[in-house]
């Protein structure tokens, strides 16, 4: 399919903004901040998971929670806080907090369908 990019605002809350040009990567449940970013905003580690690589090696990471900014959505959501040769990943949990899905076929974010069920 080839690579999709996103330039997208990121902040801690009440803090300054930076953009960062995202990888999309839709097999990915959550987005990760390079280390230079999360620093530079002064982001704090809440937990820590595990995450298996492609390979199958099992790494850990800390999260943290930030703001991401796309053109009128401002949402906050949970980061993976990147070591220094991490790159800027966006994964589906921040594009589903902002109600946005990947077209890969335009290589664009559209709205989502968001469907609500009735109750009885």
């Amino acid at each position: 399919m080839g690579l999709v990019y996103v330039e997208m605002g990121v902040a801690r809350e009440g803090g300054p903004e930076q953009t960062v040009r995202f990888l999309i990567d839709s097999g990915a449940a959550y987005s990760v901040l390079p280390w230079r970013v999360w620093h530079a905003l002064g982001l704090k580690p809440k937990r820590r998971l595990e995450f298996t690589l492609a390979d199958g090696t099992i790494i850990r990471r800390r999260l943290s929670d930030c703001r991401f900014t796309y053109q009128d959505i401002d949402v906050p959501g949970p980061v993976v806080l990147g070591e220094r040769n991490d790159a800027a990943l966006l994964g589906v949990l921040t594009l589903e907090g902002m109600g946005l899905v990947l077209n890969p076929f335009e290589r664009t974010l559209k709205p989502m369908r968001l469907m609500l069920a009735a109750s009885p």
